[in-house]
């Protein structure tokens, strides 16, 4: 049994890049386990639970993760203005990059992590906590030794298709520019097919009530996944990519580690 990490920026980002990965590994009888930098919250807690957290976990549960944490940062906001750090936390802009690494870094060395999963160098959509994902994920598996760290993207063409579909149900797409968003088709290494699980993906999405309720890019598409029958969100949302630095990239690639886990003994 081999136990992969997907490391986030915030509470519901494992639901539309990871999910369907991690429902797959878990599914084949893989440990999983999902690390936030941040609990999604930008202001202070006052001691009190963060309701976000609480969500993440009954996404996680139903994708069949066996571990959530979260590594203390407040979510630093998107947008020109980075607002001062809240009381009682650091935003996750503003970590120390070594700082941050090596509380990741302290978790895969306690799961004996044999991947991460972490952003591509983009941050994906250019969010500069995804950004910060990227390079703090990258100095965590130096620092506990993880040989493999497979970076969720997408292709940019199948990001642009994906942002004109959802222009179709009136939903802000000019977030980001495809020309620079996520990654080119010929640096992705890695396509998973996970379309037999989204009904999981579903309901991890629909875990997010707190963002889903409220007036964000995340609900808007939420509401548009959550409104598809199962099988036509399983044919949407079809595949997962990654790239894997140093490894070249190949047509339609799958992973043996997100197949049945060998019984041991």
């Amino acid at each position: 049994m081999a136990t992969v990490v997907a490391f986030h920026a915030h509470p519901d980002d494992e639901t539309l890049l990871t999910g369907g990965t991690l429902a797959a590994a878990a599914a084949a009888g893989h440990r999983t386990v999902i690390v936030v930098a941040t609990d999604g919250h930008m202001a202070a807690l006052d001691g009190r639970k963060a309701v976000r957290l609480t969500e993440l976990a009954a996404s996680a549960a139903a994708l069949g993760v066996a571990r959530v944490a979260h590594l203390g940062y407040a979510d630093s906001g998107h947008g020109a203005v980075l607002f001062a750090d809240p009381p009682d936390r650091v935003r996750f802009l503003r970590a120390d990059l070594d700082e941050a690494a090596e509380r990741l870094a302290a978790i895969l060395r306690e799961e004996n992590a044999e991947m991460l999963l972490s952003y591509d160098r983009n941050g994906g959509y250019g969010h500069r906590d995804h950004v910060r994902v990227h390079e703090v994920g990258t100095r965590a598996a130096e620092l506990a030794g993880v040989a493999r760290v497979l970076d969720a993207t997408m292709p940019r063409d199948s990001a642009a298709r994906l942002g004109r579909l959802l222009g179709l149900f009136r939903v802000r797409t000019g977030l980001f520019d495809f020309e620079s968003a996520y990654s080119a088709r010929s640096e992705i290494t890695h396509r998973i097919d996970v379309s037999r699980f989204a009904a999981q993906r579903k309901a991890a999405v629909a875990a997010h009530r707190s963002v889903i309720e409220g007036a964000g890019s995340y609900a808007a598409i939420a509401k548009v996944l959550l409104r598809l029958p199962t099988p036509v969100l399983g044919r949407v949302m079809h595949w997962e990519w990654f790239v894997e630095e140093g490894t070249a990239p190949v047509d339609r690639p799958l992973d043996d580690i997100f197949r049945p886990a060998r019984r041991r003994g």
